[in-house]
């Protein structure tokens, strides 16, 4: 039998960093008492006004099809939203609902590119986008972002590597693994770079709404991105949505409409109940995220207070998000080798960072997803391998 090479081009490391999770994730079904920090998957339940709002559509019936690009009243929320932050007016058009911000992207790239393009990426960069941007045909540029710089954006780099066939550079702000969030210098020399040489820009803002001591602004917002920049929104992080499966685009209306058509053949609409717990969870945005934020900067905290002064690791406090990364490589073991092991002999699942870009190799990623106790307990965990990678001959 034969089958098409496209599953098998958009595999790799990035993929097959889900293995621990998995392992992790089938240890805990038979009730071992094993710790996941290797997902950002809130613990709690979605806000019960929320899921309300889907059960009274559902017992009114609302299981038939619907608008492919989104019911009008819920893509008008999103766009009222988003013109409040981007300070320009934006309509339902500019919006399109997608399963979920993943799903999002890949329109997008599916829009945008074709075989031939290529597409910068900031790097390190969520995992699942070199498969995304394999699987349109296009050829992934990375712009390494180095650890000694805190993850930050190198504009001089980012400059050299735009080409005749550069189509698009593609970003998550805030960043996930790392947690950055891109300041007004760094956002001004994307746009300026993709102004002047006529480049789409697609920013994955998932984790917006959970950021903490710096604040977040949207590179749509700047002058001469109004036509050029795709952004990228959810309701997972922010609203406890992970299981629901909603995301959007936001973008001018032609592109809208040019992926529109695109749904059309892909998932014909999102389910109506769905659309309408969405569309409850849209207008009390602010409501619901200030909470949200509030706990995972505790938890943060948390986090950075209880690993700070152990030997062998450092912690990189993130400026949002639901992630923190800890520097690994005092310990003497790489990245995966440190992730497995951790697993394997403390029962904490952590992400091997090195899967989002070879910038976060020796770095691995831990979620603060779970409540403070598990959270406090898992940090103990991970102090108690750490002492005992210190014994260990040749691991310094």
């Amino acid at each position: 039998m034969r089958f098409s090479p496209l599953v098998e081009r958009i595999s790799g490391k990035g993929v097959a960093a889900w293995d621990i999770h998995y392992a992790a994730t089938l240890a805990q079904r038979t009730d071992q008492d094993v710790i996941i920090l290797s997902v950002g998957d809130p613990d709690f339940a979605t806000p019960e006004f929320i899921t309300e709002a889907a059960v009274t559509a559902l017992r009114a019936g609302d299981t038939h099809y619907t608008d492919i690009a989104g019911r009008p009243d819920l893509r008008g929320a999103i766009a009222q939203r988003y013109a409040a932050r981007l300070g320009r007016p934006l309509q339902a058009q500019n919006v399109i609902t997608v399963a979920g911000a993943q799903n999002a992207l890949f329109v997008a790239s599916l829009c945008l590119l074709q075989t031939g393009d290529e597409v910068i990426a900031l790097d390190p960069m969520y995992v699942t986008y070199e498969a995304t941007l394999k699987a349109c045909g296009a050829t992934l540029v990375r712009v390494e972002c180095d650890a000694d710089s805190g993850f930050r954006l190198n504009a001089d780099r980012l400059k050299a590597a735009i080409t005749a066939r550069t189509r698009a550079i593609f970003l998550s702000n805030p960043n996930n693994p790392t947690g950055v969030v891109l300041d007004l210098e760094e956002l001004q020399a994307i746009a300026d770079l993709a102004i002047a040489h006529d480049v789409w820009v697609v920013v994955d803002e998932v984790y917006e709404s959970l950021c903490y001591e710096r604040e977040h602004q949207s590179l749509a917002s700047l002058p001469g991105m109004e036509n050029r920049c795709v952004v990228i929104g959810s309701l997972s992080k922010s609203h406890a949505m992970t299981g629901w499966r909603i995301g959007w685009m936001v973008a001018e209306p032609t592109l809208v409409a040019h992926a529109e058509t695109l749904l059309l053949s892909m998932l014909y609409g999102l389910p109506g109940f769905v659309m309408q717990a969405a569309l409850a969870a849209v207008v009390a945005h602010d409501e619901v995220t200030a909470g949200m934020r509030e706990l995972y900067q505790r938890r943060r905290d948390l986090v950075v207070s209880a690993l700070r002064d152990c030997p062998g690791i450092s912690v990189l406090k993130p400026d949002a998000g639901m992630f923190v990364l800890l520097d690994v490589r005092g310990t003497g073991l790489s990245s995966l080798d440190f992730a497995w092991r951790l697993y394997r002999e403390a029962k904490v699942s952590v992400l091997d960072a090195a899967a989002f870009g070879e910038p976060a190799q020796g770095f691995v990623r831990l979620s603060f997803t779970v409540a403070d106790a598990q959270l406090a307990k898992a940090c103990e965990r991970i102090k108690g391998f750490v002492q005992t990678l210190a014994t260990e001959p040749n691991t310094q």
